[in-house]
């Protein structure tokens, strides 16, 4: 999976919110700066070539549907970033940001909870 540039994952947020879409559908939902919708039209090509969209025809018009899941985008981004700058640990990640107080108690004992609560389901 090749990873996205930020305007290219500015886009494809846009469509996985929307699921099956054409251009027009995220042009018009951009905000500020608003890109041109040649601009947008090439990002959907790009996007295309990586392999993150399938292309269809609904009449004269192009439809595209995303290939790849947000979460699946998220899972391979998230652990290159934890392999590359935390020495492939999560908990290095977790301390990393319990000590720049960017994560509070409260969120840590709610992330505790997660995994026991998934632990529970897996036995």
């Amino acid at each position: 999976m090749e990873r996205l540039t930020p305007q290219e994952e500015k886009i494809m947020l846009h469509i996985w919110r929307i699921g099956k879409c054409a251009i027009k559908d995220v042009h018009e939902r951009l905000e500020d700066p608003k890109l041109p919708y040649t601009t947008v039209a090439s990002v959907f090509n790009n996007l295309e070539k990586k392999g993150y969209l399938c292309k269809s025809r609904s009449g004269n018009m192009k439809v595209f549907t995303p290939k790849i899941s947000e979460t699946a985008y998220k899972k391979y981004f998230l652990s290159g970033v934890v392999k590359s700058y935390f020495d492939n640990s999560y908990k290095e990640l977790v301390s990393f940001f319990a000590k720049e107080q960017k994560i509070s108690s409260e969120e840590l004992a709610e992330i505790i909870r997660l995994i026991e609560q998934n632990q529970k389901k897996e036995k």
